[in-house]
């Protein structure tokens, strides 16, 4: 199969969907298809560079402007896209974004009859103030407060509807996305496909993480760790204070990882100086995805504060750790985390969440907590989601043949759905 992969943002940009994308392009060549992936262009390409890096990525023109956050603006009509699928023959599409490439993944879609998979990663409506219009807007006017609302709750789920149901397949990272998308108007057929991790994310480097730990913990009780943006989404202030008010209720001393970048960096940076906690979180800054599980691997619970994920990757990549979760009751987190077995979820109240962190850290409780952790990850294998995506994939061009439509297509289609199968049952 030849699959063309549309993206907003890659690496370096460090995100989920980079990440997300990344995978399933790698699982999917393991598998012998071929994938090329279409992404921004950036003033800095990454240093992890691999044998299926550049060489598979189209890389795209973007407009000079940036997200404060450091995500680029592709353009609406991008030239190095249309001449790609002017000389190449894909077997379907797979876009990451419903805004700027969403639009330019259905035009090929039609142009070229190809089945359109889109992979519902982002809840747009908890981003709109990254819009120039929308920016700070609790200080803004009540009009302007007015049209905010419009676009949360009208505009931007009106926009949804529509670009989900022009889609041959909506892919749910997790099973509360899919039932709300449903309840938002989508018709079109969805599947529950979340993110995986790397074969490599379940070895562990003793070594490197011991390093780790003695470098951070310095004398140090317990070292936890937290990874995201740090950026509104992502609730970084009200972490900061549960930080705050557990270093006042705990009797042992500890130490938190913030592993991430974002435009409030400076912001927080003061406002734990302003809390007393700076000897307690270390900003570590973005590390490499590949030297992530050493972290990891290094800590012993996983603090988490967003309320803007549909899966929440790094929440995987904790319980392939063996870390418990403490973390704010979310979408995409209540799909992840068993209250009470791999971890906790609270509502976004500081004792109750310290409350838990506490009770996370009982010698018993913990761990309990960490063998159902490990269980937990062990069914987030890429390797083994790559097969059911590949067995997606080919339902999907297996419609649109069944619906007449004229499609060039390889040969023998039942034969390939027969190995999708096949392969689906081995690899479980």
């Amino acid at each position: 199969m030849r699959i063309a992969m549309l993206t907003n943002n890659y690496k370096p940009f460090v995100g989920g969907v980079p990440i997300s994308v990344e995978r399933q392009a790698k699982e999917l060549a393991k598998l012998g298809h071929q994938v090329m992936v279409f992404a921004p262009e950036y003033k800095e390409l990454p240093q992890d560079c691999d044998e299926y890096s550049e060489e598979h990525v189209i890389r795209y023109r973007t407009s000079r402007r940036k997200m404060d956050n450091g995500m680029v603006y592709p353009r609406m009509i991008s030239r190095e896209i249309l001449e790609a699928f002017e000389t190449e023959k894909f077997d379907c599409i797979h876009v990451h974004h419903p805004m700027y490439v969403g639009p330019m993944a259905l035009y090929l879609g039609k142009r070229y009859n190809l089945p359109v998979i889109y992979t519902y990663h982002t809840k747009y409506e908890d981003y709109l103030h990254y819009i120039r219009l929308f920016e700070n807007v609790e200080e803004r006017s009540a009009a302007r407060q007015n049209v905010y609302r419009f676009g949360k709750e009208k505009l931007v789920p009106g926009y949804m509807k529509w670009f989900t149901n022009q889609c041959d397949l909506i892919l749910a990272p997790t099973a509360s996305m899919q039932e709300a998308m449903r309840k938002g108007g989508t018709k079109t057929p969805t599947a529950v496909f979340p993110t995986g991790l790397e074969d490599s994310f379940y070895i562990k480097d003793e070594e490197k993480s011991a390093e780790l730990r003695e470098k951070y913990l310095q004398g140090r009780k317990h070292l936890f760790c937290s990874v995201s943006r740090l950026e509104a989404e992502k609730n970084p202030k009200f972490l900061l204070r549960g930080i705050a008010r557990l270093k006042e209720r705990m009797d042992e001393s500890f130490r938190l990882l913030l592993i991430g970048e974002g435009s409030m960096r400076d912001e927080l940076e003061e406002m734990a100086a302003e809390l007393g906690i700076s000897e307690e979180v270390v900003f570590v800054g973005n590390v490499e995805n590949t030297e992530m599980k050493h972290y990891l691997n290094a800590c012993e619970l996983f603090l988490f504060a967003s309320k803007s994920e549909t899966q929440g990757i790094v929440l995987a990549e904790a319980f392939a750790a063996g870390n418990p979760v403490v973390a704010v009751k979310a979408t995409g987190v209540e799909d992840i985390v068993a209250d009470g077995k791999n971890g906790y979820m609270t509502n976004e109240d500081i004792e109750e969440w310290t409350g838990k962190v506490l009770e996370a850290l009982n010698e018993e409780r913990y761990q309990k907590l960490k063998q159902q952790a490990e269980i937990t990850a062990a069914g987030f294998r890429s390797s083994s989601l790559a097969v059911y995506e590949e067995l997606l994939y080919t339902q999907c061009i297996n419609q649109r043949k069944e619906e007449g439509r004229e499609y060039e297509n390889e040969a023998n289609w039942a034969g390939n759905l027969s190995a999708s199968i096949y392969r689906l049952f081995k690899a479980s």
